[in-house]
């Protein structure tokens, strides 16, 4: 951990994660506050997963990177990206929204194995081509310690997954939950695709 920090806080019902984009429309009154003052300083909000029933003690900061549109009744679009994950170490509610003392966490420099580096992306880019249709490209790969953050923002992970991998504090244990998730699903992905094929294989084209 390093130093703590008050920020303001945003309850979502998604998973920031870092170098990940999130568009937000902003509409509720305490939040148009809470954004007017992250763009007035400017200064970063904190992210955090947010059910009926907990919210999650580690999230991750928001910037706010573009005012997509001001609507006349004080509306905002923003588009945002995920910095710094944090620990939260206590909710205020002094303000109209709230604020949360939070701890970051410290970089992972650990050196990653480059085999399973290339074994990842590999199967990351089938994935994606099954998923979506269309090659991948990463056109930040020289950032490494957040690989796994990236390509986890791409994928169709469920929350709580997605806020394990959050709560991981090092890059290789990313990867190796994704190189499981990946060895999982692709299999899946594989079989629908061929049964598409086939599907679509049967009968006659119209002239």
């Amino acid at each position: 951990m390093t130093k703590r920090d008050r920020i303001p806080l945003f309850p979502l019902d998604v998973v920031l994660l870092p170098d990940m984009p999130l568009p937000l429309h902003i509409f509720e009154p305490r939040y148009k506050t809470m954004v007017r003052r992250c763009l007035g300083e400017p200064c970063r909000f904190g992210s955090v997963l947010a059910t009926k029933q907990t919210v999650a003690k580690v999230g991750c900061t928001a910037e706010i990177v573009q005012k997509v549109k001001q609507y006349e009744d004080g509306r905002i679009d923003i588009l945002t990206s995920g910095r710094s994950v944090f620990q939260l170490a206590e909710i205020l509610e002094e303000k109209e929204y709230y604020e949360g003392i939070v701890e970051y966490f410290a970089e992972d420099l650990s050196t990653q194995d480059p085999t399973k580096e290339a074994r990842l992306l590999e199967m990351f880019a089938q994935c994606h081509v099954l998923l979506f249709g269309q090659a991948w490209s990463d056109t930040e790969r020289a950032e490494s310690s957040t690989l796994g953050y990236r390509l986890a923002a791409r994928l169709p992970i469920d929350l709580q997954e997605k806020q394990a991998l959050l709560e991981m504090r090092t890059e290789n244990k990313r990867r190796e939950f994704l190189l499981d998730w990946l060895s999982r699903i692709l299999p899946e992905l594989a079989a629908r695709q061929r049964a598409r094929e086939r599907a679509g294989g049967n009968g006659h084209a119209l002239n």
